[in-house]
């Protein structure tokens, strides 16, 4: 049996069980890994409750740095009696399996054509540690350990680690130092090492940085100018709004008087925490929720209120599995048509889809410049992959002389100054009105509106030629910010080519290794990378130019 030989270019699996303390263990594994100069990708693959239930983390180890899963396993770390059967299916031939042999098990558990490393895990906490919980926690760590001797990964890497997660808690410090130790002991003792497959220092990081797409959504918010959150728990949004509040503790708090300059309110439900928005939006806040799938459900009605009475809403949504409650902890794009329609009748809403935490950021920070500038409720169309798993991007990037577009807002001077002022009136030929912040005049400018239709100037009508009027400026306002949102991005292959393809979001990691496998194969293929919705003309025209076009 040829064993799989590899250096920096495999992919590794965490079989556990939620709840076991070993998601921060795997993360360990994966960010050594990263410090020795070597690209990962980690997933952690969790079941929509506390613990029990089988978890994975899967870490892919590529020189090259692509962040798409591969498919097929390399080594799995089996941890989980309960599904041990499917784990060993995923090996790839040649393969390696790291088990806990304090029990053994039968022949017919094993694959004749899978390399198997036994390591009595359980046995050597049982020896070393009276308390059941550190037992449990060190066993995680003391696996790390003896892979990182297997794998030939720097100890005093994960040391360091150790070290800035601990600063100040020496005794878990040493403790955790110990379980490493008494990891890489027994496998340099006992098992044949380095593997086939191993980890070398390199120096293909760069700049980059490593960051989960919620955290960096959190931040854009900060930077974007939003003082306002309402939000309501939902996998997998809600680390987000737990972000923003820990950024704007540190960033939103008067350094003299203590005062926080922020709102951030846990609501009673998904409605409740949009119509906050809403309201505070009407006032003239920067004001976001961040929700999924069954969260826009609730909230349409409300999204409605929002796009017909023109006020300035950010959405950031987390997608996930669907329908219905769907699968909570699964990834899937599955709400775009959802946000785009979203509420009745002739809405049309923009849309804005980020590939990674950069985008995370940079596209939740201008969400709120569009809103204002377009009066209208913006969606940040996240989801599970990019916004729960850590991934490497670019640096964040912000030019502090970037002020905030606050769009058409009257003033009070102009209204003194006799300025005609209709709220939902076109006066620039693009179909954005005229607004003015509550308080701005004491007898102008003034306006009253709701859900239901109105004339140029605010007031009720049910004629015919008034709604047709605003919902024609409405598609005229849709249309005007094709020119104002994140524009695609087209690739044009080496040489002219009749095929196309169109692709957006969190498939961006897999398309990029694609692309290139099929350009060694001598395949060609421009794309474009859609980043927004409405779609500039530039989409049409990439569609015209070829004779076929794979939608992804």
């Amino acid at each position: 049996m040829k064993p799989i030989t590899a250096i920096n270019d495999f992919v590794v699996k965490f079989a556990n069980v939620n709840g076991s303390g070993s998601a921060s263990a795997n993360e360990l594994f994966a960010k050594a890994i990263l410090r020795m100069g070597v690209p990962v990708s980690p997933r952690n693959i969790f079941p929509s409750n506390i613990q029990g239930l089988p978890t994975w983390y899967e870490v892919r180890v590529t020189e090259r740095g692509w962040l798409g899963r591969r498919g097929g396993i390399d080594l799995m770390v089996a941890m989980n009696p309960q599904t041990w059967d499917a784990d060993l299916k995923e090996i790839e031939p040649g393969g390696y399996l790291f088990y806990d042999n304090t029990r053994p098990l039968p022949p017919s558990k094993f694959r004749d054509d899978v390399h198997v490393i036994g390591m009595p895990l359980t046995a050597i906490c049982n020896r070393t540690y009276a308390d059941a919980r550190q037992r449990q926690l060190f066993k995680n760590i003391m696996y790390i350990g003896a892979l990182s001797m297997l794998l030939e990964i720097d100890p005093t890497v994960i040391e360091k680690l150790f070290a800035e997660q601990y600063k100040g808690k020496e005794k878990l410090l040493d403790s955790n130092v110990k379980a490493l130790h008494l990891g890489r002991d027994y496998a340099k003792e006992h098992l044949q090492h380095p593997l086939g497959i191993r980890v070398r220092r390199a120096d293909a990081i760069g700049d980059r940085i490593f960051v989960e797409g919620n955290a960096a959504a959190a931040l854009g918010c900060v930077y974007g100018g939003a003082t306002v959150c309402a939000w309501y728990p939902i996998t997998p949004s809600s680390s987000l709004a737990e972000a923003f509040q820990k950024y704007c503790m540190k960033y939103r708090v008067d350094p003299e008087t203590q005062e926080n300059k922020f709102a951030i309110v846990q609501a009673e439900d998904e409605i409740a925490s949009i119509g906050m928005v809403v309201g505070a939006g009407w006032n003239g806040a920067r004001a976001f929720t961040t929700t999924s799938g069954p969260g826009i459900s609730l909230m349409n009605e409300f999204i409605g209120l929002a796009y017909f009475a023109e006020i300035p809403v950010t959405i950031i949504d987390v997608q996930r599995g669907g329908p219905s409650t769907g699968m909570p902890t699964r990834t899937q794009q599955s709400d775009v048509l959802a946000c785009a329609y979203a509420s009745h009748g002739d809405t049309k809403h923009v849309l804005l889809f980020p590939q990674d935490p950069y985008e995370c950021f940079e596209f939740s920070a201008q969400a709120f410049d569009l809103a204002d500038r377009l009066q209208t409720p913006i969606f940040v169309m996240s989801d599970l992959d990019i916004g729960m798993n850590q991934r490497l991007c670019a640096p964040f990037v912000w030019d502090d002389a970037r002020g905030y577009d606050r769009g058409k807002v009257v003033t009070a001077e102009e209204l003194e100054g006799g300025k005609d002022f209709g709220r939902y009136k076109d006066v620039d030929g693009d179909g954005i009105p005229w607004r003015t912040y509550p308080g701005t005049h004491p007898d102008k400018g003034a306006y009253f509106t709701r859900g239901t239709s109105r004339d140029p100037y605010a007031r009720y009508s049910e004629r015919g030629p008034d709604y047709v009027y605003n919902v024609q400026r409405l598609l005229k306002k849709f249309d005007t910010a094709k020119a104002l949102v994140p524009q695609p991005i087209v690739r044009t292959a080496n040489q002219k080519t009749r095929f196309g393809a169109i692709y957006f979001g969190s498939t961006s990691p897999a398309m990029d290794e694609a692309i290139a496998a099929l350009e060694a194969d001598g395949l060609h293929l421009d794309t474009l990378r859609v980043r927004a919705f409405p779609f500039p003309e530039s989409v049409a025209e990439f569609i015209a130019a070829h004779d076929t076009v794979f939608i992804v």
